[in-house]
């Protein structure tokens, strides 16, 4: 079993993430598991406080060291060992599904989520193995990025798919954006299934699969071919 730590302001955030779909599915049949952690239960003052003004000035608010340091003291205290202390932050390594993989074979992985304008320095330096983000944009915390991770690693652990070549075949797993795929019916608003999908062949259904994952990866993401070998036989 993995098993997912968060350390967050929001544990309500998670409520239905780990009741929902292939994650809920994933809980209730102990293949991952996953504890939200109340950063204001390691604070020590009345009011709870977990942040603070920035030293030199500027807007908002950072988030102080000693409750994120005591929380992730604390869960170094119980088992299993932990493999991986992410911090979620915009300046982090972008996530990737390299990073992904890397990640389905830590048995378990303790997630900071940040809020307010940033965290304390020396969080990243005393509590932390790395630094992610999962795109150049701004969130208002971690804990929608975090979601992210756990997902995108969750589909990577064995006997969580229900079909275990899917994440194989997936986007990003070989370098490609995903060929266009069809269901019934046939035909829908004047659009055709194209006929190569009902001709059983399935060397060349793989073919065309292929030729289609390349033209659109080309189109829409160039820059994800440029170690990739393109044209390659499906067998």
């Amino acid at each position: 079993m993995t098993r997912f730590d968060i350390i967050t302001i929001f544990p309500e955030f998670f409520n239905n993430f780990m009741e929902t779909g292939i994650m809920g599915s994933a809980c209730k049949k102990s293949l991952i598991q996953i504890k939200t952690h109340n950063l204001r239960d390691f604070t020590h003052d009345r009011q709870k406080t977990v942040d603070d003004r920035p030293f030199g000035g500027g807007a908002g608010m950072v988030m102080k060291p000693e409750p994120i340091y005591e929380a992730v003291t604390y869960l170094k205290t119980e088992s299993p060992k932990i493999d991986k202390i992410i911090l979620l932050s915009p300046r982090g390594a972008l996530f990737n599904q390299k990073i992904a993989d890397d990640l389905s074979n830590c048995k378990r992985i303790v997630f900071i989520c940040g809020r307010y304008e940033g965290i304390d320095e020396r969080v990243s330096v005393l509590c932390s193995d790395m630094e992610l983000s999962i795109g150049d944009y701004i969130l208002n915390g971690g804990e929608v990025a975090s979601m992210v991770v756990i997902e995108s690693v969750t589909r990577l652990i064995p006997d969580v798919l229900g079909c275990e070549i899917s994440p194989e075949t997936d986007s990003f797993s070989q370098k490609l954006l995903e060929y266009p795929q069809y269901t019934r019916p046939r035909t829908f608003m004047g659009l055709d299934v194209p006929e190569i999908l009902l001709s059983g062949n399935h060397f060349e259904i793989e073919k065309w699969r292929r030729d289609q994952s390349e033209r659109i990866t080309m189109a829409r993401r160039p820059d994800l071919l440029s170690d990739h070998n393109l044209n390659k036989e499906p067998y």
